[in-house]
């Protein structure tokens, strides 16, 4: 498997905590899954945002997992993207 680093750039003014519970639940269920390794949001940035580490075969795995999340589906992430990692060094150095 393959790792992605995917960061999510929330929509501003979007009530996140209208839909967070629903948001956690699906990612514990990624993470149940195997699909997504860690996640959390990212510290100090405009309009918030996060950072999710998955695994997956290809990113069309994660961009499907992902369009269903309960943020994407309320329109609350502004962008998001997808990036292969390659890590060397640490705990998921393969």
């Amino acid at each position: 498997m393959t790792y992605f680093a995917v960061q999510y750039d929330y929509t501003p003014g979007a009530d996140l905590d209208s839909v967070r519970p629903a948001h956690r639940a699906y990612l514990r269920k990624l993470a149940e899954a195997g699909d997504l390794v860690a996640s959390g949001p990212l510290v100090g940035t405009e309009h918030g945002g996060a950072l999710l580490i998955m695994q997956a075969p290809h990113p069309e795995r994660v961009a499907d997992l992902l369009d269903r999340d309960p943020f994407a589906a309320s329109e609350f992430i502004a962008r998001r993207t997808i990036t292969e990692w390659d890590p060397v060094i640490g705990v998921f150095a393969g």
